[in-house]
């Protein structure tokens, strides 16, 4: 069983703090590196390659222009692997990081991790 899961962050508060592995290059992206020099635009996502999930991703990179002229960068997180992520931005020439979630816990701190229900399948 899941532990029920946790709200979504409040306007006006602060966000969960996080930290993750990031394509490209590995390297950990922090919440905390951008707090005072950029906002952040933070979607979760359920799968790369998935055609919701891809639609999405297009959509960023197609108005990413809109977002860098707000002073705003674009970060996408699901539970995939880095190797599945630079699959995904490959082929899709995607021009922001994605994050990996591995654990789910980041997804979990901003209340995402729920458990979904399909034609009577429940799954994660």
């Amino acid at each position: 069983m899941c532990a029920a899961p946790k709200s979504p962050p409040q306007p006006g508060k602060a966000a969960p703090a996080f930290s993750l592995p990031a394509w490209p290059g590995g390297k950990k992206v922090s919440l905390s590196q951008f707090k005072g020099q950029q906002n952040v635009v933070l979607y979760f996502y359920p799968r790369d390659n998935t055609p919701g999930c891809t639609q999405e991703a297009c959509d960023f990179r197609d108005n990413l222009e809109t977002f860098q002229s707000a002073d705003t960068a674009v970060l996408g997180v699901s539970t995939d692997s880095l190797a599945s992520h630079e699959k995904f931005a490959n082929k899709f020439e995607l021009p922001f990081p994605l994050l990996a979630d591995e654990e789910h816990a980041v997804a979990e701190k901003y209340g995402v991790w729920v458990e979904k229900s399909n034609y009577g399948k429940k799954y994660m």
